[in-house]
């Protein structure tokens, strides 16, 4: 079973160093262009984890994503008329 997860997206100064990221949660893409990871991590131990992170040396800044929070749901006020035609 899945647990919740929490993403980060956390800026390196260092993209060799911030491979070692993988210890502490999921690296899901890390840009080289733009020297930024994003991870997620077990919800239950996301604040332990982001201190942990942020004490690194090659880590700049951490960010939480908000990408949980948001509506995914989306109702349309317009009704569809591509029901309407008949072929």
């Amino acid at each position: 079973m899945l647990s919740e997860r929490t993403g980060y997206i956390v800026w390196v100064s260092d993209l060799k160093a911030a491979r070692s990221l993988d210890k502490y949660g999921t690296v899901h893409y890390m840009s080289r262009k733009m020297h930024y990871v994003v991870m997620y991590v077990d919800a239950d131990r996301a604040e332990e984890t982001s201190r942990n992170i942020a004490r690194l040396p090659f880590v700049r800044k951490l960010e939480r994503s908000y990408r949980n929070e948001l509506k995914t749901e989306y109702a349309s006020k317009v009704p569809d008329k591509t029901r309407s035609y008949s072929i």
